[in-house]
């Protein structure tokens, strides 16, 4: 579930730009001063509105399909990619304490060699899930 797909309805706002919502997820709105603003906007009010979801262990809702979206005057739909495992790899911050064994002799190696053990387990991480 890293990728997923949300309808937004773009409304032409009367002063200029675009205000946005979600069918699927009410209480995720916002705005943009042109079409390009307003779309990196809905994404990131998605993503804020999925992570608060995932973080209160609330559903995260089935995007309804687009062409079940009814729009008004001034109204369109337009859908909206969320990359989760990009969002929380540019947001999050939090770091987790994670206890280790390795061999005596590699951890006297490791510290002769100033070797930054978080860092390295990090890397290798990283690589392993194949996160970029």
């Amino acid at each position: 579930m890293n990728k997923l797909f949300y309808p937004a309805i773009f409304h032409k706002a009367e002063e200029g730009g675009f205000w946005v919502t979600f069918p699927d997820i009410p209480e995720c709105m916002t705005q943009g001063d042109n079409m390009q603003h307003a779309y990196e906007m809905t994404v990131e009010a998605l993503g804020l509105a999925l992570i608060s979801r995932e973080e209160e262990k609330q559903e995260i809702p089935v995007p309804s399909e687009p062409d079940k979206i009814s729009t008004g005057s001034g109204e369109f739909c337009v859908v909206v990619e969320f990359d989760m495992l990009a969002y929380k790899k540019r947001t999050g911050t939090k770091a987790v304490k994670k206890t280790l064994s390795i061999p005596e002799w590699l951890n006297e190696e490791a510290i002769a060699l100033g070797v930054n053990f978080s860092q390295v387990l990090q890397e290798a991480l990283i690589q392993k899930v194949g996160a970029k």
